[in-house]
């Protein structure tokens, strides 16, 4: 703008990343000197310093080799910030429907101040204490914190009917099958049912049967305590099956509190359990170990609980 005056022209546009110097502040304005020695009035809310921007970066970065656990968008306007907390410092304003990958989710008690009831009653004693859910997105070009109460997820098409009543919250491409020259997605799914303090504790593998055109369910666990980010890889590992295949890692966390990794493998239509390995961090594969869950072999179809042919 060239003046912070009621009337006002715009003489030129900044994008995100643009350096500019800054040589007079209002209240509300910030006075900036651009690339070509241009002179211009912005509002300070869509300014950042050196050091802030640079941290913004810095999560955008980390997530370039990470791979998006869900997919939503914005039900409002809201800001992204720089940490999952309601003071934390604003990265930018994000419109409403704003596509978003969803890589992380944090639980944070929320701040008293946005507690208190309406009548300025003190919080119950002993009550538990809210919790705001935050969601680690990118939102391009630029990645960060938001409310999760303002994001909506896009379930795939493909997949909807198996969201309705119940809390899909992550889904992962493990392979794609020919249709009639039509690549369909194989899924694995991530639910949470009930419990608040996970990511998920319940997953669900989901194939494409060509015969019929539809999706049937290859896999389904529950009792789990994960937690993401849930990684998927397409290696040939000869112990587990001669062919190339999709294995998934689930971060879990045992009743002893012991934190452990639990691998899996779609092996053709059949998924099943390939061990478990100690800590996060690793990325060995497991000792064999024995199959687990619900497998689905060859045509049998398992639907609302029953298995039929």
């Amino acid at each position: 703008m060239d003046t912070t005056a009621e009337v006002r022209s715009v003489i030129g546009r900044l994008k995100a990343g643009d350096q500019v110097d800054v040589i007079a502040r209002t209240a509300h304005w910030s006075k900036l000197r651009m690339l070509g020695n241009g002179i211009g009035w912005v509002e300070s809310k869509y300014l950042l310093d050196g050091a802030t921007y640079q941290r913004g970066e810095g999560l955008l970065k980390g997530l370039e080799d990470s791979a998006p656990q869900a997919a939503g968008h914005t039900s409002t306007v809201t800001n992204l910030r720089l940490e999952p907390r309601r003071d934390s410092i604003v990265l930018a304003e994000l419109p409403q429907s704003q596509s978003l990958e969803i890589f992380a989710r944090s639980l944070v008690e929320r701040p008293a101040d946005a507690t208190a009831p309406a009548s300025g009653a003190p919080h119950p004693q002993g009550a538990p204490h809210p919790q705001d859910v935050w969601y680690l997105v990118r939102a391009k070009p630029a990645a960060g914190w938001v409310l999760g109460r303002f994001v909506d997820l896009d379930v795939p098409a493909g997949i909807a009917a198996y969201a309705q009543g119940i809390n899909m919250v992550a889904w992962l491409v493990l392979k794609t099958v020919s249709d009639g020259g039509k690549d369909v997605p194989e899924y694995l799914v991530a639910d949470r049912i009930g419990a608040e303090s996970v990511d998920f504790n319940h997953i669900r593998v989901f194939t494409w049967w060509v015969k019929d055109h539809k999706y049937v369910t290859a896999y389904v666990e529950s009792g789990l305590a994960g937690y993401f980010p849930i990684a998927v890889k397409q290696m040939t590992v000869a112990k587990y099956y001669a062919q190339p295949s999709p294995y998934f890692r689930l971060h879990l966390i045992g009743a002893d509190g012991r934190r452990y990794q639990k691998v899996y493998g779609l092996f053709d239509t059949v998924a099943r359990t390939v061990g478990t390995v100690e800590g996060w961090d690793s990325e060995a594969m497991p000792v064999p170990a024995p199959r687990e869950g619900r497998v689905e072999r060859g045509r049998e179809r398992i639907k609302h609980g029953h298995a039929r042919k």
